[in-house]
């Protein structure tokens, strides 16, 4: 599953409003519990669950074997309804499993619950924990704890027509004035393909745009992120991607159009292979790291992902913690990619999956040269459910509003929203 902040929604406004008030997250029992018994197991469920069941059983089986007198206890949560469960797991200690699957986006939620155990110890004394870098570490971490083990990441890069360009002599844009002239002169020559397909309701596409200019989400109004928001709107114009067929794409109406052909770029998520792969680019794309402003430079890409947690309630925190750094390890990682296409990361078993498979190269650069994530604000369920952000890029893109103006009024509602 690949959880985006439109699915984080609905838990966030949900936690919000129903988290009970406890203390701040804890670390794991100092004595760990018992070694033996029923260890409580809840992960997401997929549209297509084989691939990832038959990983996390060949686990369970590597887990239980090397824990003589313990099982697993494993359960599928469905991600619509999975904000309930988690609500009741942290109001009913003997409800609570003991590790949890969870996106990225439910941290801040999550830890203002205190409903999470703060792992720092055992990743510090873990084999592997050093591959982890400090930019996937950062999205499970929430003022200054470590509240799970990044599991697998998505970033987006730059999908290309390889025949679009070749045909127009045309190279990859290593720059974000290369490829907004790249993609003008592709929609002059041939006025049925949009240069690079660009949405008003694509928020993770237009980030990178605001964030390589020095701007943020939490200072929206400010010099750079307007000038960022600028050039990413200057996209959505009849010379490229024209307003009335973009200004209200979403990033998965973005990915229907370049999988059908319609499209010469698209800014596309590694976790979209499969998608673009069905449609008619197959066989006729590349991927390059998005571009930033300098040339030769990589835009910070949003990070999404999900992450392995200890719930806080653990009976069996130290059973837990074998279990977890077992399925998040370099072995299971790369297992996962294979079964599902998340992206490892672990940096050695991102290498690994890198050397046998050359399309994961460019995000694996996306992802070194330094990614972004959302503010660490238990508030930011509310900007999210309130689609602040896309309505900004949307009334920019029809000419409702100049970015000044947009942006203004983005970041007062982000303020009263983060508090």
């Amino acid at each position: 599953m690949k959880l985006c902040l439109a699915a984080a929604a609905g838990l966030a406004l949900t936690m919000a409003a129903c988290a009970p008030s406890t203390s701040s997250p804890q670390s794991a029992p100092s004595g760990g519990g018992a070694k033996t018994g029923t260890l409580k197991v809840w992960l997401f469920d997929e549209p297509n669950r084989a691939p990832k069941e038959k990983v996390v059983k060949e686990a369970i089986a590597e887990f239980t074997a090397a824990h003589p007198g313990a099982k697993v206890d494993l359960q599928y949560l469905a991600v619509e309804t999975r904000a309930e469960r988690f609500k009741g797991a942290f109001n009913d200690p003997a409800s609570a499993p003991d590790v949890v699957e969870y996106g990225n986006t439910d941290l801040p939620e999550y830890a203002a619950a205190g409903g999470l155990a703060d792992v720092g110890p055992v990743v510090s004394t873990w084999s592997e924990g050093a591959g982890l870098t400090a930019d996937a570490k950062a999205t499970v971490t929430y003022q200054g704890t470590l509240l799970g083990v990044p599991w697998y990441l998505g970033v987006r890069a730059l999908y290309y027509r390889t025949d679009v360009f070749g045909s127009l002599n045309l190279k990859p844009p290593t720059s974000i004035a290369e490829l907004t002239s790249d993609a003008r002169t592709i929609h002059s020559r041939k006025p049925d393909l949009f240069g690079i397909a660009v949405g008003g309701q694509y928020t993770y596409a237009a980030m990178p745009f605001v964030w390589d200019a020095g701007g943020d989400i939490t200072s929206i109004d400010s010099a750079q992120s307007r000038a960022g928001l600028k050039a990413y709107t200057d996209l959505i114009a009849p010379d490229n991607c024209p307003p009335q067929n973009c200004a209200d794409l979403t990033g998965g109406k973005t990915v229907d159009l370049f999988a059908s052909g319609k499209a010469a770029m698209g800014i596309l998520g590694n976790f979209n292979r499969a998608a673009v792969d069905a449609g008619a680019a197959r066989g006729r794309y590349a991927v390059v790291p998005l571009p930033g402003r300098k040339p030769g430079s990589i835009a910070p890409a949003f990070a999404g992902g999900n992450n392995l947690g200890i719930m806080k309630n653990s009976q069996r925190p130290a059973l837990a913690a074998d279990f977890l750094t077992l399925l998040a390890g370099r072995k299971y990682q790369a297992a996962m990619y294979d079964a599902m296409g998340n992206l490892p990361t672990l940096k050695t078993a991102g290498d690994a999956v890198a050397a046998r498979d050359p399309f994961l190269k460019p995000f694996l650069d996306t992802i070194a040269a330094g990614t972004r994530f959302v503010p660490l604000n238990p508030g930011w369920g509310k900007v999210d459910a309130g689609a602040v952000l896309p309505d900004m890029i949307e009334k920019v893109a029809t000419g409702r509003a100049t970015v000044d103006q947009a942006t203004s009024e983005a970041a007062k509602q982000i303020k009263a929203d983060l508090g």
